[in-house]
């Protein structure tokens, strides 16, 4: 039995007078206010009273297990009221982070009590015989999400003695056993100086060290030789480290705009403004952020900003970490529905509550990057901080004009009084930054957004500023910079208030990697790359385009307003057309400019649904593409609007086979606009591809070259390029000779000018035989991009597909020959396509946030010889197969399938006959295909768990 003993070294200066951390009986208080009643969270009396009266009658391992029931059930008990309490007011970040602190800091303290009072008494201690109990970090700090790691630092005069080590080491269990996650150092002081010198990592930590318990004078002797030995040193040295973590963080993590940010890691995350924080309270000892006001670094209302910023993205990691139980920091697509519905974010206006509140986090995040921004120019202003290496070494001026002035190689403002006297000069700025190549200075910044105000109507349609506007689009070769700068401070969403509702807007799908506004100045990016030439060898078409000549000022509006639309409840390209036909007059554009600009961004998603949704192979769909664009003028501008606006979607939205079908449309419908629609007749086509093939096979016969351009009917010859016609003549005149009714031949060839694998089979026809082929290709894990069934006129099935793998390349060459035989064994039977996709077909846990609504259409009217059936829903490895079941149940013939794929939303683009070989004109008929397509979605997502 264990009796309570004197008081122990590690106890006796727990509350050393003046402390403002512990009460008279030595517990530890709030650093602030708490969510809730601080004996709602943790009673310190009342638990040390319960263990102490279970000491009396417990052995010292008894009692250890005793103490971690007891605290167990106060650590839940807690957690339990924070998360109560949290939920009412999802928003109390700070509150919150304090409140865990405060939790924390009783479970630790009360370990400590426990094991150098209780378990580890000693009556007469010597000096060595002392420690103290330091938060550090993040805990030092006082922010602690759900999560959050318990990082400790035992303190001790000298080396480590046999009862200290027994101190720590029961402490230590009592905290495991509670399930916390604790990071701990022993050290003596001079440990801690000589490792703080040798790492800034740790010398970090120490920044925050934070007495929590034990001998206080030890504690008190540390932070005055840290401050005196360490924190004095180096400046400049430590900002370079700082800065440079940052660096490496944000380019493993990824920009501020990635659709799935790091709320910690990530730019604009709550570890910027901790790096930032860091920085200043190694410099100027200060306490909180707010210390840095009287300072002059930042203004009150930058610092308001500063604190609504971490209050934000606290709450955010808060309640990611208390949705998923553990320390989440990736705000994936599911996790961002469920903290927005935690945070009360609700649907409204045509817009998802997600996406309300991921516009309020980039928002939040780019402020980060602003007043990251403000406090390092201000840091280089007082020789803290070194100016880049390159600017150190080059250190041209160039010549400004009147009005500004050059502050460490920023551009600022001379005479702020007298350059507010003309509002225009608010434009200004920014045309005199592209100019000189400079940066701006945060103090012109400053200017600038304390200054929106004098952007009014009057401005906006003032002859000189919108010339300016023009000019920053147009005349200096990267305007992306000045639109990104101008759209950060306000003044494009003053200057273009039409503009301002898509800032910091989220698309709430997988296709879109950025947010609206930063993809809008990525499309304009992509066409400067194009003027400077960059991208010549990737673009030749394009750039081809552009050296002919081709109206630059319409071509950049159109892009700057082609989703200025999004996020209402009507259609993005109507509603934007109907703001461009307001904005473009308001821009200085004439008439005709102004009705391209409208067209352009009404139509801006025709050539890319047309290239990516219908077969370019059919007259049809170049004839109908034709008569909408009219001229070669708009053909061009609509041809490199839908390149950049395709490449600006994300890092991987652009490839090879997108390129080629654009390539391909625009090719024949500029053959058509130029030389009539003569040159899309099929008969003409089909027989040049019979000229081809002819001259592509030198050494066939001539009999044999007739049995085979005689056996295909003629939407064979305009289907498909000689390649696959060879392919095919090939592997029917083997097929044949062999005279095996069961065989099955398959050919992969690489085609790397589409990034995709060609698959051609030649098989006898009988029904179902294309839903057999689509069934074997989801299982070797192939995505379908498009897909051609021809029958001969003596009963064979040929058949090509385009596949991808999961990367969205042809699959690698050493694959083909496996790929090819598990294929072959699905065709043959020896696999069930159906029962083999069922544990396959599934939807990943982070994709199941999106609502993709189904809708399928018939068009009679885009083909002259099929019913083209287009479904649009919500993407899986085994939908295509589904529907191609379907299809093939209710006897539809599939000539063509085209697939396109927007993230996890599909099209899918079926060209179809009935049994009789014509179209679906009958609405009953079609009724009743719809269903069964329905039908068919409903229970491959019931199986995928969608």
């Amino acid at each position: 039995m264990t009796q309570p003993q004197a008081a122990s070294p590690a106890q006796v200066s727990e509350a050393p007078a003046g402390s403002p951390r512990h009460t008279a009986d030595g517990f530890p208080e709030p650093l602030g206010p708490l969510i809730c009643g601080p004996s709602e969270i943790f009673d310190a009396a009342a638990i040390r009273e319960q263990i102490e009266a279970s000491a009396a009658d417990c052995t010292p391992a008894e009692l250890r297990g005793e103490t971690v029931k007891i605290l167990r059930a106060a650590n839940k008990a807690g957690r339990a009221a924070i998360a109560e309490a949290f939920a009412a007011k999802p928003f109390a970040a700070r509150e919150l982070t304090r409140s865990y602190t405060f939790l924390t800091d009783g479970l630790v303290t009360t370990a400590l009590h426990v094991a150098s009072g209780l378990l580890h008494p000693l009556a007469n201690p010597t000096r060595g015989e002392r420690i103290a109990v330091l938060a550090v970090g993040g805990y030092g700090r006082g922010e602690m999400a759900p999560a959050s790691d318990v990082d400790l630092l035992f303190l001790t005069p000298y080396k480590i003695t046999a009862w200290a080590e027994s101190v720590i080491e029961s402490m230590l269990y009592i905290l495991w056993d509670l399930r916390l996650k604790v990071g701990h150092s022993s050290r003596t002081i001079k440990d801690c100086i000589r490792l703080g010198g040798e790492d800034y990592t740790i010398r970090t930590a120490m920044l925050e060290q934070r007495f929590l318990a034990g001998h206080a004078p030890l504690a008190k002797e540390l932070d005055k030789r840290l401050r005196a030995e360490l924190f004095s040193k180096d400046a400049e040295q430590f900002i370079e480290a700082k800065l440079a973590e940052r660096d490496a963080r944000h380019l493993k993590q990824g920009q501020r705009y990635v659709v799935e940010p790091n709320v910690k890691e990530g730019k604009g995350g709550l570890r910027d403004l901790q790096s930032l924080f860091w920085i200043a309270k190694y410099l100027y000892q200060v306490k909180d952020a707010e210390d840095l006001v009287p300072l002059g670094l930042f203004h009150p209302e930058e610092m308001e900003l500063f604190a609504k910023a971490a209050a934000f993205l606290w709450a955010v990691r808060s309640h990611l970490h208390l949705a998923t139980g553990r320390a989440t920091e990736q705000l994936t697509f599911d996790m961002q529905v469920e903290v927005a519905a935690r945070m009360g974010y609700e649907d409204k206006a045509g817009r998802r509550g997600v996406e309300l509140f991921m516009q309020d986090y980039f928002r939040h995040a780019t402020r980060v990057g602003d007043l990251t921004r403000i406090f390092l120019t201000k840091l280089e202003a007082s020789h803290q901080k070194g100016a880049p290496l390159l600017e150190r070494i080059f250190r041209r001026r160039p010549r400004i004009k009147p009005g500004y002035r050059v502050v460490h190689n920023r551009l600022d403002v001379a005479d702020p009084e007298a350059f507010l006297q003309d509002k225009v000069n608010l434009l200004r700025l920014f045309e005199e930054a592209l100019r000189t190549g400079m940066l701006i200075h945060p103090d012109a910044m400053r200017l600038v957004t304390a200054n929106l105000h004098l952007i009014d109507d009057n401005m906006r349609n003032d002859k000189e500023a919108r010339r300016l506007f023009l000019d920053l689009l147009l005349k200096h070769g990267n305007p992306e910079r000045a639109l990104r700068r101008m759209n950060e401070l306000g003044v494009l969403s003053a200057f273009l208030p039409e503009f301002e509702p898509i800032v910091a807007m989220m698309q709430f799908n997988m296709y879109h990697s950025y947010t609206v506004d930063e993809h809008t100045i990525q499309v304009i990016a992509n066409f400067a790359a194009i003027e400077r030439g960059e991208l010549e060898d990737e673009l030749p078409l394009s750039s081809e385009v552009l050296r002919k000549g081709l109206n630059r000022k319409v071509l950049m509006v159109a892009m700057l307003l082609h989703d200025i639309g999004k996020g209402r409840p009507q259609d993005h390209s109507i509603l934007g057309a109907q703001i461009a036909r307001k904005v473009a007059p308001r821009l200085g554009l004439k008439p005709s400019e102004c009705e391209t600009v409208e067209w352009l961004v009404r139509y801006h998603l025709l050539m890319s649904d047309m290239a990516q949704k219908r077969d370019i192979a059919d007259p049809r769909t170049v004839r109908d593409f034709a008569k909408a664009v009219q001229t070669v003028k708009r053909l061009d501008l609509l041809l490199l609007l839908t390149v950049c606006d395709i490449r600006g979607v994300g890092p991987d939205t652009w490839n090879n086979w997108k390129a080629a079908l654009l390539r391909a449309l625009y090719g024949q419908t500029r053959a058509a606009l130029e030389g009539g629609m003569e040159a899309l007749n099929r008969e003409h086509r089909g027989a040049s591809a019979k000229k081809a093939l002819r001259q592509a096979l030198p050494d066939w016969s001539k009999s044999d070259l007739k049995t085979e351009t005689a056996r295909h009917y003629p939407p064979y010859w305009h289907g498909l390029h000689v390649t696959a016609h060879v392919d095919f003549a090939e592997m029917l005149r083997e097929f044949t000779a062999k005279g095996d009714p069961g065989e099955v031949m398959i050919r992969l060839y690489p085609d790397v000018d589409r990034d995709a694998t060609r698959a051609c089979f030649v098989m006898e026809d009988h029904p179902g035989i294309f839903a057999r082929i689509v069934g074997a290709l989801a299982l070797v894990g192939a995505n379908v991009v498009d897909a051609r069934s021809y029958t001969t006129k003596d009963g064979y099935v040929t058949d090509a597909f385009w596949i991808q793998d999961s990367e969205g390349h042809p699959f690698d060459p050493m694959r083909l020959h496996r790929l090819k035989q598990m294929i072959e064994k699905t065709l043959k039977g020896e696999v069930i396509a159906r029962d083999a996709l069922k544990s396959r077909d599934k939807i990943k846990k982070r994709e199941r946030a999106f609502k993709v609504p189904t809708h399928i259409t018939f068009d009679n009217e885009g083909s002259e010889i099929y019913t083209i059936i287009e479904v649009d829903t919500r993407d899986r490895p085994g939908l295509l197969y589904d529907l191609a079941r379907a299809l093939a149940a209710a006897n539809v013939y599939i000539a063509n399938a085209v697939i396109a794929t927007y993230g996890e939303q599909v099209v899918d683009a079926f060209y179809v006959k009935d049994m009789f070989g014509l179209k679906y004109y009958s609405e009953s008929k079609q009724r009743t295909l719809e269903k069964k397509l329905r039908e068919a979605i409903a229970e491959g997502a019931k199986r995928a768990d969608i």
